[in-house]
């Protein structure tokens, strides 16, 4: 059963093999609790082609997805993420979060996981249950 969503950070912290998330992150796999959005994998592929050992990290992010389920964008979740956009557009909230984080909320709302993040804007986002990580 899936319990926790991986934001890009604590998934590219992962890669770089970061103690403090690899020791936290791998029980979960191991158990199957975790999962994560396809829309991370865009994210860390960006992040990723900035480094000289791409093709490896790459890999090795391929991989790391056979091992973490990446849900994939649905009308439900995507119906789910207008809702949490009125929710945070003025009047009615404080500011607006970016369009992929917002997705990534809206991905755990409707699968009802706790995203797991170094962001603290996951917080603004009503009923969303949050785990602040240190990726260092």
């Amino acid at each position: 059963m899936k319990l926790y969503l991986l934001d890009s950070t604590p998934v590219a912290a992962y890669l770089h093999g970061r103690k403090s998330v690899t020791d936290l992150v791998t029980p979960w796999i191991i158990r199957r609790e975790v999962a994560t959005s396809i829309l991370v994998y865009a994210e860390v592929t960006e992040y990723i082609k900035g480094l000289s050992d791409f093709s490896h990290r790459h890999k090795d992010l391929k991989h790391l997805l056979s091992e973490i389920y990446p849900y994939f964008l649905t009308y439900s979740i995507l119906e789910r993420y207008a809702d949490v956009r009125r929710l945070l557009r003025s009047p009615y909230g404080a500011v607006l979060i970016g369009d992929i984080d917002t997705l990534i909320a809206a991905t755990a709302l409707e699968r009802n996981l706790t995203v797991v993040t170094a962001d603290k804007d996951f917080e603004r986002v009503p009923g969303l249950q949050v785990k602040l990580i240190s990726v260092k």
